[in-house]
């Protein structure tokens, strides 16, 4: 069976936890299990001199494959889906076909005890891309204090971080505002990557998924945010 190279395994974590990447398999688990590192975009470019040991099934290519299928497995104990397979093939609808024509699967994942080691929003690996579910609390919770590019992009879309007791920081979400940031955030941004056959270095496919994402899905959907949290004048006395 064939692989992509490794060096194609992209997607976002903060740059500590991307150099742990690089560094080994074993170095992520074990600083995911601190649970310090954010939620993020899926792997950092790896080094392909080192091992790694991806966390989904490959899903091999079809010669003469044509369009993508949306696969669903149960989200897992204690988590839930942010999005339905109709609202992924809505929004992918809107973009040009020509963004569409690489990608095979959208692949809604499930939580297990190994992922939960490694918290991901979203991941891209060849022509697939991966959505994990969130907790049933829509709450995350974290050791360590958010960046503040992490917490201007949270706004952004309408989570709110809260800093709970001893250091502890917490991310809560609407449904809405969580289903936003996942069909127009997370998953524009890892077709970004699948997208980008350019650049080879972490940083600059980083910053194309970036530029991608909110070309292509923050600023088209941005009129509607912008109404959503409009306050209602009710007419009447």
């Amino acid at each position: 069976m064939s692989r992509p190279a490794l060096g194609r395994y992209t997607g976002r974590f903060p740059a500590s936890v991307g150099r742990a990447v690089a560094n080994s398999h074993t170095a992520v688990r074990q600083h995911g299990a601190r649970r310090q590192a954010l939620r993020a975009r899926g792997w950092g470019q790896a080094n392909a001199c080192q091992p790694f040991m991806p966390p989904e099934t490959w899903h091999e290519p079809k010669e003469g494959e044509q369009g993508y299928r949306i696969i669903v497995e149960p989200a897992g104990e204690g988590y839930r889906h942010v999005v339905t397979p109709d609202e992924v093939r809505a929004r992918l609808a809107q973009l040009p076909e020509s963004f569409i024509k690489p990608l095979r699967v959208v692949h809604l994942s499930k939580m297990t005890r190994k992922k939960r080691g490694m918290p991901l929003y979203g991941m891209q690996w060849g022509s697939a891309l991966y959505l994990y579910p969130m907790e049933l609390s829509l709450v995350e919770s974290y050791d360590s204090p958010p960046k503040p590019a992490q917490m201007n992009e949270a706004r952004m879309f309408g989570g709110d971080w809260q800093q709970a007791d001893r250091g502890q920081w917490r991310l809560v979400w609407t449904p809405e505002a969580l289903r936003d940031f996942y069909l127009n955030n997370i998953l524009i941004h890892e077709l970004g990557h699948l997208l980008d056959e350019r650049n080879t270095r972490t940083i600059d496919r980083e910053r194309y998924a970036e530029w991608f994402a909110t070309e292509y899905g923050y600023r088209p959907t941005q009129a509607q945010r912008q109404a959503r949290r409009r306050p209602v004048v009710s007419r009447h006395g």
